[in-house]
């Protein structure tokens, strides 16, 4: 039997309960396959999961991670499309921390033939986020503004290239200055450095343009402003508030309490008069709609996207500088750990 190295909590809560073990991994079921990883994908989702923040964070045991990228090892008597030494990227409701996987054969997609492993790892997780919110959710047509939130991340590069294809109106929102030349090579007409000054410099960036759509993933005042300076019809996807988030190991629950509390309150009412919309989701819940995802992978697979950027490097055994670095705000594009 397969020995395999993994990292896993054996309780959520904290990132130093974050252990590599090894642990023996079954043969792939009838309708699974055996990945040998090459590389992980870091997500927000992995960070919130293992501090518990995360309401799908499993209880007890678990190994973080949501997706990943390697060779097929073995596979199961049902599978048919896939191959022994197939190059594939794949994702998982977590697991993805470890050295090899068995997946459902549904789940696995074959890289690129011009990406690396690298770059398989990057690309699934954002491409889903960004394309179910900006076309299944938001519906976003040609010639409309969209308001990208952490323009510089996984996610928002994806979102921006989608939204170029389409023909739309880009603003990138970003944390720190020195993002600025990433978003101006990435084709952002417009970009923001959040500030206090957030309302002021959005409606400079709009110039007198409607604002359509946002892709929400920061809370508090940012998502008040935005909603607020929607047009008509304008929609918000939230799909994450990274607010939240913490530089620390364990979570802050007083500071949690404060923003919890004081988060934005919409009132329904003024939605109607306002002609306002919101929509949220988490890709978990998309994870358990098999013909969905397979679905939008089908409609990605159209778009002929670039490969991803990659912004950092790690090896797999540096898991934890890598979620370090990764909680500092201070990464752009794709955080990826790698695989002898």
């Amino acid at each position: 039997m397969l020995i395999r190295k993994s990292y896993q909590t054996h309780k959520a809560g904290s990132i130093s309960r974050l252990k590599l073990v090894e642990e023996k991994l079954a043969d792939p079921q009838a309708h699974e396959v055996q990945v040998k990883v090459k590389a992980v994908g870091l997500n927000f989702a992995d960070v919130f999961a293992i501090l518990g923040l995360y309401s799908a964070t499993p209880e007890g045991s678990f190994i973080p991670g949501l997706e990943y990228s390697g060779e097929i090892t073995a596979k199961g008597e049902k599978v048919e499309d896939l191959e022994i030494g197939d190059r594939v990227m794949g994702v998982t409701r977590f697991g993805a921390y470890t050295s090899h996987i068995n997946i459902d054969a549904a789940y696995v997609n074959k890289i690129p033939e011009t990406w690396s492993f690298e770059e398989g790892a990057s690309f699934l997780v954002q491409a889903l986020t960004a394309y179910y919110g900006l076309f299944h959710l938001g519906n976003l047509k040609k010639g409309e503004t969209v308001l990208i939130h952490s323009a510089a991340g996984g996610v928002g590069l994806l979102a921006n290239r989608m939204a170029q294809k389409m023909g739309a109106y880009t603003i990138g929102t970003i944390g720190s200055a020195a993002k600025i030349d990433l978003l101006q090579k990435e084709g952002y007409q417009k970009y923001i450095v959040r500030s206090k000054h957030f309302k002021h410099d959005l409606e400079q960036a709009l110039a007198g343009r409607e604002l359509n759509l946002i892709m929400e993933c920061i809370g508090g005042q940012i998502f008040k402003i935005g909603y607020e300076m929607l047009a008509p019809q304008g929609r918000v996807i939230n799909y994450g508030s990274a607010r939240y988030g913490d530089t620390k190991n364990s979570p802050n629950w007083p500071r949690l309490a404060w923003l919890y509390l004081t988060r934005p309150k919409i009132d329904p009412q003024k939605m109607i008069e306002t002609n306002k919309g919101i929509l949220g989701f988490n890709l978990i819940w998309l994870y358990d709609r098999k013909e969905l995802m397979k679905q939008i992978l089908k409609e990605l697979e159209e778009l002929n996207m670039e490969a991803p950027f990659i912004g950092h490097r790690f090896k797999f055994e540096e898991m934890h500088e890598a979620l370090k670095l990764f909680q500092s705000g201070k990464t752009m594009g794709k955080v990826v750990l790698t695989l002898d």
